[in-house]
C-alpha cells in the first residue's frame, strides 16, 4: 500500500545523544484520507491536461527544450503584465525563452494558454501541496530508510549517523530545494531565502508555539545544550552575514562555510563523550539507559497511535545497540517489527469483516497508486515489510534508465550513449536480482550495493521534485508579480517547516520535560544544518562552476533585514530563558511569535506597496 504523509525528524537531546521522536500519530484514519485526496487531485490534475487541448499546434506545455531550459537571466519574463489580455500573455511566454521555467512543464503557458484563471489557479495550488507532500514523504519514506540501513551496514555509532547521515535526511528537502534554486541566477534568491525563512520561522515560531503550549508545566531545559546551540546558530549566522556583505564567495570560502558544521559536530560528539564518561563514573545504571530514545521510533506522521509509556527496554535506538554481541542484523530488526507493522495496516482502521470491506480496501490501494507506483518501481527497498521480489527485480532495471533520462534532460545534446549505459546497467542488474534473491524474504548478503542504490534513487527523486517545485514556485512569482525571494521566504520555507512545527510540538506537548528538551534541540540543531550545508553545499557547487573567479551572489538588500530580525529572535530566546530559569513560558512564546508577525507582516507590506 502506498506510504502515508511522512517527515522523518532526527534530534539530539542535551547531552548530543541521537533521539528519534514520535510525532503526530494518534490519527491513522487522517493520514489514509489525506493520501487519498492527494493521489485523487493528482488524477484530476491529470484529466485537465489531458481534457484541455492546446491553443496552437505542435505545442506542449511537457516537457523542455534542450536548447531553451535555461532562463534569459537579462530579460527573465519581466514584461508579462504589461500585457492586457491573456491570448496576449499566451503570445509572450511562448515566444520568450526568459518565461521558460526551466522544469519539466511549462506552468506559465499552461496558465494562460490551457486553463481560465480559476482553474489555472486551483490547477497550481493543488500541484503545489502534492508536490511538498513528495518531497517530505520521499525523504521520509525512501531516503532515511536507506540512510538507516547504511549506517548498521558501515557501523556507524548513534551520535555520528545522527550528526551525519541522518541529518541529511532530515533537511534533504531544504537541501536539494537550496541546490536547485541555485542552478539558476534568477531563482538563486529562492534557496537563500527559503533556507533563513524556514530557520526563522523553526526557531521563532515552533519555538514560540512549544513555549506557549507548555508554560502550564513549567518545564524546563538544560542550559549548556541550549546555549551552545544558539550561539553556534548566531556563530553560523554570522559567517553568513560576511558573504553577504562582501557579495562574492570563491570555491575555498564555500568549503570553509560547509565544514563549520563539522565543527559544531565535532563539539557535539565531544560533550556527547564527555557526558557519558561522567555518568559512567558516577551512575553505573546510567550507563544503560544513556543510549535508549526519549520516545518511541516512529518515522509516520499522522500515522498509527503508540503509547509514551513503553518500557524503555522495549526500544532500541534507531542507529544504536547496548552491544556488539546484541546487535541484531537489518533483517531480523525488520522482522521483529513486522507482525505490529501488519496490523497497521488496516484501511481506515476497518475490520475485515464483510465483502464490502474488501472491495473498499481494494479501491483504496488503486487511488493510492499514482504517487506511490512510480517511486516504488523505481527506487530499491529491501525492508522486510516492503519486500516484494517482482518490485525488487524491476527497481534495480529501471533505475539506470530514469537516471539516464534524468542525467539526458539537464545536458544540451541528446546522447545515445547514456541511454545504451543506463539501458545494459539495468538489464545486467534485474538479472542478477532475479537469480540471487528470494521470494520471500530480503537479501540478507551484499546488501549494501542494494541501500547504496535506493540511496541515489531517493536523492534522484528528491531532486526532480525540488527542481520541479521552485520552477512551480518561480511561475506563480510571475504569474502574481511576486519576487521569488518572497516566496521562498514564505511558501517554500512555510512547506518545508511543517514536519518540524508537527513533530516538535507534539513531542514537547506529549514528552514532559524531557520531550520539551528534545524538541527545543531540534529546533536549533535542524536549522544550524541547513544554514551551514544548504546553503554551503550549493555556494560550493556554483563558486567550483566560477573557479578560480568568485561566485557574486544574487544582491538583495532585505536578506540583511531577514537575518537581523533572526538574530533578534536568537537573542530573545538566549537572554529570556536564563532570566527565567531556564523555564519556556509566554514571555518566551510570546516575544519570538511577535518577533517573527513583525518581520511577515513588513515583509508582506513592501511586497504589496509599490516602491
Amino acid at each position: 500500500m502506498g506510504p502515508g504523509v511522512s517527515f522523518f525528524v532526527c534530534i539530539y537531546d542535551c547531552k548530543g545523544s541521537l533521539i528519534i521522536p514520535d510525532s503526530m500519530a494518534e490519527f491513522p484514519a487522517i493520514s489514509k484520507i489525506l493520501n487519498l485526496f492527494l493521489n485523487i487531485s493528482f488524477l484530476f490534475l491529470i484529466f485537465l491536461c489531458l481534457t484541455h487541448p492546446f491553443n496552437s499546434s505542435g505545442s506542449s506545455f511537457l516537457g523542455r527544450s534542450k536548447t531553451g531550459r535555461k532562463r534569459d537571466s537579462g530579460a527573465g519574463c519581466g514584461q508579462l503584465h504589461e500585457y492586457s489580455d491573456r491570448e496576449a500573455k499566451c503570445w509572450y511566454v511562448k515566444s520568450h525563452e526568459g518565461c521558460q521555467n526551466g522544469g519539466y512543464i511549462d506552468y506559465l503557458q499552461l496558465f494562460y494558454c490551457n486553463f481560465d484563471p480559476v482553474l489555472g489557479y486551483s490547477a497550481l495550488i493543488i500541484w503545489l501541496v502534492v508536490l511538498f507532500y513528495l518531497l517530505g514523504n520521499t525523504a521520509a519514506n525512501y531516503f532515511c530508510s536507506s540512510l538507516e540501513g547504511l549506517s548498521r551496514i558501515l557501523k556507524l555509532s548513534p551520535n555520528v549517523a545522527g550528526i551525519t547521515l541522518l541529518s541529511l535526511g532530515n533537511g534533504a528537502p531544504d537541501l536539494f530545494s537550496s541546490i536547485v534554486s541555485f542552478m539558476s541566477d534568477e531563482t538563486s534568491e529562492v534557496g537563500l531565502n527559503s533556507i533563513l525563512g524556514g530557520a526563522f520561522f523553526v526557531s521563532s515560531v515552533v519555538v514560540g508555539i512549544i513555549s506557549v503550549f507548555v508554560c502550564h508545566s513549567r518545564v524546563s531545559v538544560e542550559m549548556s545544550s541550549f546555549i551552545r546551540d544558539i550561539v553556534f546558530f548566531l556563530i553560523a549566522l554570522a559567517c553568513l552575514l560576511v558573504i553577504i556583505a562582501m557579495g562574492k564567495i570563491n570555491l575555498w570560502g564555500a568549503i570553509s562555510y560547509f565544514c563549520v558544521y563539522f565543527v559544531y559536530a565535532l563539539f557535539v560528539s565531544t560533550s556527547h563523550l564527555c557526558c557519558r564518561r561522567e555518568e559512567l563514573l558516577g551512575d553505573s545504571n546510567a550507563a544503560a539507559s544513556s543510549g535508549s530514545p526519549i520516545l518511541p521510533v516512529s518515522r509516520n506522521f499522522l500515522g498509527y497511535q503508540t503509547e509514551l509509556g513503553r518500557a524503555a527496554e522495549e526500544e532500541e535506538p534507531l542507529l544504536g545497540f547496548a552491544s556488539d554481541d546484541d546487535k541484531p542484523t537489518l533483517q531480523e530488526e525488520e522482522e521483529a517489527l513486522l507482525p505490529e507493522r501488519k496490523r497497521r495496516r488496516k484501511c481506515l482502521d476497518l475490520e475485515p469483516s464483510t465483502s464490502s470491506h474488501m472491495f473498499v480496501c481494494r479501491l483504496l490501494f488503486f487511488l493510492e497508486l499514482p504517487l506511490y507506483l512510480p517511486r516504488r518501481l523505481t527506487i530499491p527497498v529491501i525492508t522486510a515489510e516492503k519486500w516484494s521480489k517482482p518490485f525488487a527485480v524491476i527497481s534495480v532495471t529501471i533505475a539506470p534508465v530514469l537516471l539516464a533520462i534524468v542525467w539526458d534532460s539537464h545536458s544540451s545534446k541528446l546522447s545515445w550513449l547514456v541511454y545504451l549505459i543506463g539501458g545494459l546497467a539495468g538489464a545486467i542488474s534485474g538479472v542478477v536480482a532475479f537469480f540471487t534473491t528470494e521470494t520471500s524474504n530480503p537479501p540478507t548478503k551484499w546488501q549494501f550495493p542494494w541501500l547504496a542504490g535506493g540511496f541515489l534513487m531517493s536523492i534522484t527523486w528528491t531532486y526532480i521534485t525540488a527542481e520541479e517545485l521552485i520552477s512551480l514556485l518561480a511561475s506563480l512569482g510571475s504569474i502574481l508579480g511576486i519576487r521569488y525571494s518572497i516566496l521562498g521566504l514564505t511558501v517554500l520555507a512555510w512547506g518545508n517547516s511543517i514536519g518540524d512545527l508537527v513533530s516538535n510540538v507534539s513531542m514537547a506537548v506529549n514528552g514532559g520535560e524531557e520531550g520539551a528538551q528534545v524538541a527545543i534541540s531540534g529546533c536549533y540543531a535542524g536549522p544550524i544544518f541547513n544554514t551551514l550545508v544548504g546553503l554551503g553545499l550549493p555556494l560550493a557547487f556554483k563558486a567550483w562552476s566560477e573557479y578560480p573567479a568568485y561566485y557574486l551572489i544574487p544582491k538583495d538588500t532585505s536578506e540583511y533585514e531577514t537575518m537581523g530580525f533572526l538574530m533578534g529572535g536568537l537573542l530573545w530566546a538566549i537572554v529570556i530563558v536564563p532570566k527565567r530559569n531556564m523555564k519556556l513560558d509566554r514571555y518566551l512564546g510570546g516575544g519570538l511569535l511577535a518577533i517573527y508577525l513583525c518581520f511577515l507582516s513588513l515583509r508582506i507590506a513592501r511586497a504589496l506597496v509599490p516602491v
